[in-house]
Order: C-alpha cells, then sequence, then structure tokens
C-alpha cells in the first residue's frame, strides 16, 4: 500500500530530492553537513573523510580497490547514497571511464567543522538573565506530555481535553494517510495509522517532521531553510535557554509549532523571551536513519528470527541485510530529469565536441558514440539553449 511507504520514507530521501542549488545552499551550513555525515552508511563515511583532501575526480576503479571483494554490495549502498544526496559527482567521459568528486561545498564546510569544531550561531542566554529553568526531570516530562497531547489530538481530535495550537488546517496534513473517513461516519484509523502508533517516539516525531516539512512552499516558507533550521537545532544543548530575538520571523513561528510537539520549552521573562530545547529537540540528528524501511525490516527479522539463530551474531546474516539495504537503494534510484534528445549529428568531431560541451555544464545525461550513424546524446533541458547556440555557431 502507497501509505506505508511513505511512513517507512526516509528522511534523507527528502533531502536527496531537493534541487541542485537547495541543496547546495543546505550544504553552506556545516551542521547541516555534520548531521549528513552522521547519516550514511559507515562506508560511505570512510569514503567522504578519505576524499576531503583530494581535490581532483577520483576513478571508479581506485574506489574499488579500496574495499576488499567481500564488500562489494557495501560499497554499492555507500557510492548509490552519496549520489543521491549529491556529495558525489558522477561523470562518465567518452572512453567510458567513470570518475567521483567530492562536492565542493560540501568538501570546505565539512573541512571548517574538522579544523575549528562546531561553532553555534547563538549562545546559551547567562543564569542571571533567565528565570528558574525546568529541571531536566520536568523537562522531560513536559516534552512527553505535549507529545502524548498531541498525539491524542492527531488520532481523535474530538476528545482532547487540552488540544494544542496546531492550526486544524496543519492537523489534517499530518493525519493524512493515518486516517480515513466515509461520508458522516467518525475518522478511523488506516494500516498506515495502526503502523504509525507503533513505531518508536523518535519514527513518529520524523514522520510528523517530513510532513511538516513537505507542506512548507504552501506555507512561504523555503523547504531548504526549514531542514538548515531543524537540523541546527538539534546541535543545541538540552535545558540551556536560547534567546527567540536570534530567531528570524520564519524561525519565531517555527519554534512555536515545535513548542507544540513538544520540541521545544518556551519562556518569558521581564525583557526577554527564550525557548530550551529537550530532549526530542537534541535528538533530531542522531536518529536521522531509525525510521527508514530497511531497518523496520531488518529489526523485524532480528526480533522474531528462531530461537536458535537468535543466539548467533549477527542474528541476521550480513548478505541478507546487505541485499535489503540493496532493494531499498534501488526503490530510490529513478530520478525523473526534464531533458532534449540530440542526434543525426553531420560529422564524429561534431558530435564529440557538443558531448564535451554538454559535459562541462554537468548537463550531459547519457550518449552513444558507439553507434556511428545515430551519434546520440541527452542534455538537461536547463541547459537546451545553451546547447543550441553552441551548434548553431559550430554549423556557421
Amino acid at each position: 500500500m502507497p501509505q506505508v511507504r511513505i511512513i517507512a520514507k526516509n528522511f534523507m530521501d527528502m533531502v536527496a530530492a531537493l534541487p541542485a542549488m537547495k541543496l547546495d545552499k543546505l550544504y553552506e551550513n556545516a551542521f547541516i553537513c555534520e548531521a549528513i555525515l552522521r547519516s550514511l552508511p559507515p562506508l560511505a563515511k570512510k569514503y567522504v573523510l578519505q576524499m576531503l583532501c583530494i581535490e581532483v575526480p577520483v576513478t571508479a576503479k581506485s574506489m574499488e580497490e579500496w574495499v576488499l571483494p567481500d564488500g562489494v554490495s557495501k560499497h554499492r549502498v555507500a557510492i548509490d547514497r552519496l549520489i543521491q544526496l549529491r556529495i558525489f559527482t558522477e561523470t562518465v567521459d567518452r572512453k567510458r571511464e567513470t570518475t567521483y568528486t567530492l562536492n565542493p561545498i560540501f568538501q570546505t564546510n565539512l573541512k571548517k567543522l574538522l579544523l575549528y569544531g562546531v561553532v553555534l550561531p547563538r549562545d546559551p542566554m547567562p543564569s542571571n538573565v533567565t528565570v528558574r529553568l525546568p529541571s531536566s526531570e520536568d523537562l522531560e516530562a513536559f516534552a512527553l506530555g505535549q507529545w502524548e497531547c498531541f498525539l491524542l489530538q492527531l488520532i481523535n481530535s474530538s476528545q482532547i481535553e487540552r488540544p494544542s495550537n496546531i492550526s486544524s488546517s496543519m492537523m489534517k496534513i499530518f493525519q493524512r494517510g493515518l486516517l480515513s473517513q466515509r461520508d458522516k461516519e467518525a475518522p478511523r484509523l488506516t494500516e498506515s495509522g495502526f503502523q504509525f502508533l507503533l513505531m518508536d517516539t523518535n519514527a513518529q516525531l520524523w514522520y510528523i517532521i517530513r510532513e511538516y516539512i513537505s507542506n512548507s512552499e504552501e506555507r512561504g516558507v523555503d523547504s531548504a531553510d526549514l531542514i538548515s533550521f531543524l537540523l541546527e537545532l538539534s546541535f543545541h544543548v538540552t535545558g540551556e535557554a536560547y534567546n527567540i530575538n536570534t530567531l528570524t520571523e520564519v524561525q519565531k513561528n517555527t519554534i512555536k509549532d515545535l513548542a507544540d510537539l513538544g520540541l521545544v520549552k518556551l519562556q518569558q521573562g521581564r525583557k526577554d523571551s527564550w525557548f530550551i530545547p529537550t530532549r526530542l529537540a537534541t535528538n533530531l540528528s542522531v536518529s536521522l536513519t531509525d525510521s527508514s524501511s530497511r531497518k523496520q525490516i531488518i529489526s523485524f527479522l532480528q526480533q522474531n528470527a528462531h530461537p536458535r539463530v537468535a543466539e548467533r551474531v549477527p542474528s541476521v546474516p550480513e548478505n541478507v541485510t546487505d541485499q535489503i539495504r540493496l532493494w531499498e537503494t534501488d526503490l530510490n534510484r529513478v530520478e525523473m530529469t526534464p531533458a532534449y534528445h540530440y542526434d543525426g549529428f553531420p560529422s564524429r568531431d561534431l558530435f564529440e565536441g557538443a558531448s564535451d560541451f554538454a559535459r562541462g555544464y554537468n548537463a550531459l545525461l547519457w550518449e552513444d558514440p558507439e553507434d556511428s550513424k545515430k551519434m546520440s546524446l541527452v542534455v538537461k533541458a536547463e541547459n537546451h539553449v545553451h546547447m543550441r547556440e553552441y551548434l548553431s555557431r559550430q554549423r556557421q
């Protein structure tokens, strides 16, 4: 069923689906680079760190020598993930040699992070300014209370005693796929709704956060800015107070919504007001991959293994878990790109020149130099005007 896949979809897939310009903008934030690095498979992390100081493309053949023969499946998973997140750019030249280049924006900011450490955009407020801050126990109780209140309103809005400040239109977006309603009947939980209730809190939270982000453009909020702020928030210290005046207007509105979910607690002083991150907020970047479909599946196999098998370490063989990861990766490999198809070149020189020209713009999606009669190539639609002008100049 389609809703089941929506719940299982990894948050990083949403990041990977951002347009290239927005993703590059996201990578300008060092916190995002660290959060993304944390979310990567172990081998992908290794590749990123190995290429951090390499300024030239690395051939696929060279990278294959970095792994042992029995690690081929993990290698493919790592490379596919890096390409999906545009951390790696894959290029194929006319000789069919594949090379990989580390995203220069990601590379620069990750270097700065490793050299100079994390520098938050805001410091905690001094204790002599803030009123008595809640204890860790009180803050935990507040976070869980807010989240449980939200869940009750999400599943059964009519019976909630203390509704949250989340608008009814926003609540309907959260309920989409979890509840179904026919005519005048009361809303009922769908199969996806039952799955949602069985998830742990972090997985439930990321589902709601994904829905919140997916609707952001309709509210006039840039999705990349929202993702950036949410992941940045996860690097704040639980229980510390941060001045709300350090936030932009969009971030101030977002922080109010996050308070209703239990991610932050808001407090007002005589002159200033502040927000206090709870454990739900600071765990965001740590639990990025906890709700992915392959971990639902793998955890299910581990929990339901035969007693004799469960005694083994690991209880699920590595080749099985690797295959599940590959299946998930394959599901997310297809990407639609508007493009133009060029063929019927009058000469091989013009065809090769056009291929090199498109490659220079990183716009070449496919070429077929083997067929000397057709000499076909496919170029991104956004570069069609440049391509047309180039061909016109060459034919003069």
